[in-house]
């Protein structure tokens, strides 16, 4: 899968998102300081799913619009070590393949979508 991980993703996060063979760019070095909405708009133009802790990214998405080829996976799980949180995530993530086109959340007991409108971000 093709993911933008937001700059609040630790590097053991993505490390192993991409041992496990995803695609993922990550904010924190390939554009430190980027807004929100900055961070929104590459990740639609590139057709990213965009992988966050920051709750902002839902208005985002919805007031704003994502369109389908992209999507939001915002964490909500409790404070943990990176190492656990990377094992989480990586199995998660692994478990379905249907994360593009939705605003989902996880969290440590379900996985709620909901289906993103159709519009790019003002």
């Amino acid at each position: 899968m093709r993911l933008l991980a937001d700059e609040n993703i630790p590097r053991v996060v993505v490390e192993a998102l991409r041992a496990g063979g995803h695609d993922v760019v990550w904010v924190r070095v390939e554009a430190p300081g980027a807004t929100d909405l900055e961070v929104a708009r590459r990740a639609a133009r590139e057709d990213r799913v965009l992988l966050t802790q920051d709750k902002e990214f839902g208005e985002i998405a919805f007031r704003r619009g994502l369109p389908a080829g992209s999507g939001v996976i915002l964490l909500r799980l409790p404070q943990t070590t990176p190492e656990r949180l990377a094992r989480t995530v990586a199995s998660t993530l692994a478990g379905r393949a249907d994360w593009p086109g939705r605003f989902s959340v996880v969290d440590e007991h379900h996985v709620r979508m909901v289906p993103l409108p159709r519009k790019h971000p003002r």
